[in-house]
């Protein structure tokens, strides 16, 4: 009997954690949602409608009313309408005196209106305490509980006290919240949920630039050029040789151009003398988005392990594997064992599985949940150390892959370098330039410089 009973009264709501009333102007989804969300936390939810005759969309513990007779029950007001229909807010001025009044609105496109719309209601309403929040969470990530990729919740306003009330109420709801200063900022936290990768357009145009080249200059060599010269049609190439060619290039380069900008950056140092000199625009956004071009480069080179496990599949691979033992049936002669060509297959095969694996590791290393788990000098480590490392092991792997090519006349057709070749120039030309700034002569002088020494401190003022 006593255990029924302690296991009844566990399960009953704790009364005691109740939290104040909060009134909430819209009954759309997004407004139900929150009112759902505030209840299951503990608030008490008014909504105020043109109508008061009660939904069945509307949480069953909420109180619906007129919008003069829910505000004066909170001190906290959440404003679900869109910016269109602010106006009729303006009659009820006095009612909404004092009172904070969160606005989540979201436009339709990028700077929609010459002001925010939570500017724009704090000029409806000037006795009102205006608070922008709530706008970058969806109302799908409330109702379903996925709220892992939107719990970030930005808060501005002028009043601190206000502020401070919605982001109370943030963390009530399981959320975390971000102050991101006063109501000037409204118009960048509006326009947030309206960017679409905005750190990955560079890195993403670049990608999809340099695959539509390189495939198509290997149109043109493999295909082209022997069905002109060798009447031989290898159409189907397009299929997996060349995404198989073109993706192990585009991973090394990527890569590669992770760490260029960071080349370019001691070189600018040690030029000035300082660190305190900002770094030219294209190189600072070329900086900013290095983990987005590493995360592409990872994809590239995961196709191109995809492609070499499927290829002997491949019904040419068996085509040819097959015509080499019949010739060599027909001719009575066994072709002996290249122990060079196995030397140089098993060594770029082995190189590029080390480089695979470093590469995942710097991918696995990006993710925050992993990055915020590790202190600076251990990210570091793994990012430039073995960053180096993997690009090092990557480039090994083309050159001895390639490099026969370098010398073969026959791979300039058309007088245009192989694929490969042209694969390595930025990777080399990065390697190269890191080995030299590692001298001790050059070292020296840039760890000084980036521990606040100058050479010219006027020039820095």
């Amino acid at each position: 009997m006593n255990k029924n009973s302690s296991n009844t009264m566990a399960l009953a709501p704790n009364t005691s954690n109740k939290r104040e009333t909060v009134c909430i102007f819209g009954t759309g989804d997004f407004g139900r949602a929150l009112g759902h969300k505030m209840i299951q936390s503990g608030y008490s939810v008014v909504y105020g409608s043109r109508s008061s005759q009660i939904s069945n969309l509307i949480p069953k513990d909420a109180e619906v009313l007129g919008h003069a007779e829910a505000a004066q029950k909170a001190a906290v007001i959440i404003i679900a309408i869109q910016r269109q229909h602010y106006n009729f807010l303006t009659p009820l001025a006095e009612v909404l005196r004092g009172k904070v009044l969160v606005d989540i609105s979201n436009n339709l496109k990028l700077n929609q209106y010459p002001d925010s719309n939570a500017e724009h209601l704090a000029q409806l309403l000037p006795g009102s305490k205006v608070v922008k929040g709530f706008n970058t969470v969806s109302a799908w990530a409330l109702q379903s509980g996925t709220l892992d990729a939107s719990r970030q919740v930005f808060v501005c306003g002028d009043d601190a006290e206000a502020k401070q009330m919605v982001m109370n109420i943030v963390r009530a709801l399981g959320l975390t919240p971000l102050d991101k200063g006063s109501l000037l900022a409204a118009q960048e936290i509006e326009n947030y949920p309206l960017q679409l990768f905005p750190m990955w357009k560079f890195p993403i145009f670049l990608s999809l630039g340099l695959t539509a080249f390189f495939f198509f200059y290997c149109v043109v060599l493999d295909i082209i050029y022997t069905y002109i010269y060798e009447k031989s049609n290898f159409s189907f190439f397009i299929a997996i040789t060349i995404p198989n060619r073109v993706c192990p290039v585009m991973a090394l380069i990527l890569l590669a151009l992770v760490y260029l900008p960071g080349i370019f950056a001691a070189i600018i140092q040690l030029y000035r003398g300082t660190k305190y000199r900002r770094f030219p625009d294209w190189l600072d956004k070329w900086m900013l988005c290095r983990k987005q071009l590493g995360l592409i480069a990872l994809a590239f080179a995961s196709l191109h392990v995809v492609f070499t496990l499927v290829t002997p599949m491949r019904a040419f691979v068996s085509w040819r594997t097959g015509e080499g033992i019949i010739s060599q049936a027909l001719n009575n002669k066994t072709e002996p064992l290249n122990h060079t060509n196995a030397w140089l297959s098993d060594s770029y095969l082995a190189l590029g599985i080390l480089g695979f694996f470093l590469f995942v590791l710097l991918g696995i290393t990006s993710l925050p949940s992993v990055s915020n788990n590790v202190n600076w000098r251990e990210f570091r480590f793994v990012q430039s150390k073995l960053g180096y490392l993997a690009l090092i092991l990557c480039t090994a792997h083309t050159l001895v892959y390639g490099g026969k090519w370098f010398l073969s006349p026959s791979a300039y057709k058309w007088y245009l370098p192989n694929i490969y070749i042209l694969s390595l120039i930025v990777p080399c030309a990065v390697l190269v330039v890191k080995f030299v700034l590692i001298f001790p002569c050059i070292d020296k002088p840039l760890t000084q410089i980036r521990q606040g020494w100058e050479r010219n401190p006027k020039y820095s003022k």
